[in-house]
């Protein structure tokens, strides 16, 4: 058939037709529903006829991959927007994604090592609205952790040491107040803790804290029964099935429990603790090279 012959509006109609075939059609699906941050979201990309595919995620970054994972760290209301193409040709279709506030209060702990994002306890709420407090604020931006101990803890939270110089000693300073000690049977300083320094007993009878310095537990690895029921002998408790599973599990400091605040945990990023407790350190304990932080508070 000559298509030629036809009428000319028919062949319009016809032509049309032919074109749309080789058109992309952008679709996709979110694979997530009642999120909140912090949250990793899966798209699933649905369209037809396309190459290339260029995804804005509406926070900023963006991806080229078909079927691509983004993490939100903030709540709010997100327009993911993807750019199917073939050819020359291009279709684009946006969706809305909502990513509600977390219930409890978290944050981001950034460094030149890695990311890690902490929950603060509601049961210690002074330590957890002044460390809430401190982030919001910049305060911890560019301080350092100028103290590790591979095996025991990575801990900072020093004003002094933001632009400090190499060999300058650390771990004196701090914003000026201290907080009442908030000790609880619950919490534990296994792997991942987040607990607040202070000064010792014969200067600061009441274990207050820092207002400012924190740290976070390494520890040297998974503990044995044995071990653990020597630690409950020393200090003349028991712990709870759920403590002792993380001891074993994890490991941790448990000589530090009861002594000073664990007002929080590493949810995400265990590896980075790794990762700074490695580093080789100098006169003080602090790392050769600078273990820079940046504390955002997740909302």
């Amino acid at each position: 058939m000559n298509i030629y012959k036809l009428p000319y509006g028919l062949l319009i109609v016809l032509l049309f037709l032919v074109s749309a075939c080789n058109r992309p059609i952008s679709n996709f699906t979110i694979n997530a529903e009642d999120l909140e941050a912090p949250s990793r979201v899966s798209f699933v990309n649905e369209s037809e006829n396309a190459e290339t595919y260029f995804w804005e995620f509406g926070d900023g970054n963006t991806s080229t991959e078909k079927d691509p994972m983004h993490r939100y760290i903030s709540s709010g209301n997100y327009e993911i927007q993807l750019t199917s193409t073939m050819g020359k040709k291009k279709t684009t279709t946006q969706k809305q994604l909502l990513i509600k506030a977390p219930e409890k209060c978290m944050i981001e702990i950034e460094t030149n090592h890695g990311t890690m994002i902490a929950v603060l306890y509601d049961e210690t709420p002074l330590h957890r609205d002044n460390f809430s407090k401190l982030a919001e604020e910049g305060f911890f931006n560019d301080l350092l952790f100028h103290r590790v101990i591979s095996g025991f803890m990575i801990q900072g939270g020093d004003p002094q040491s933001k632009g400090a110089p190499a060999g300058a000693m650390l771990g004196s300073g701090g914003p000026g107040y201290t907080i009442p000690a908030e000790f609880n049977e619950k919490f534990i300083h296994k792997k991942g803790a987040l607990a607040a320094a202070r000064q010792g007993d014969n200067v600061n009878p009441k274990k207050e804290s820092s207002g400012s310095q924190f740290y976070i537990v390494h520890g040297t690895g998974p503990m044995e029964d044995d071990a653990i029921n020597q630690w409950e002998a020393r200090m003349g408790t028991a712990f709870s099935d759920e403590n002792r599973k993380a001891y074993k599990e994890m490991g941790g400091t448990p000589f530090l429990d009861q002594n000073y605040t664990v007002f929080g945990e590493i949810v995400e990023g265990l590896d980075v603790i790794d990762k700074i407790a490695a580093v080789q350190t100098a006169r003080g304990d602090r790392p050769q090279e600078d273990v820079k932080m940046t504390i955002r508070l997740i909302k």
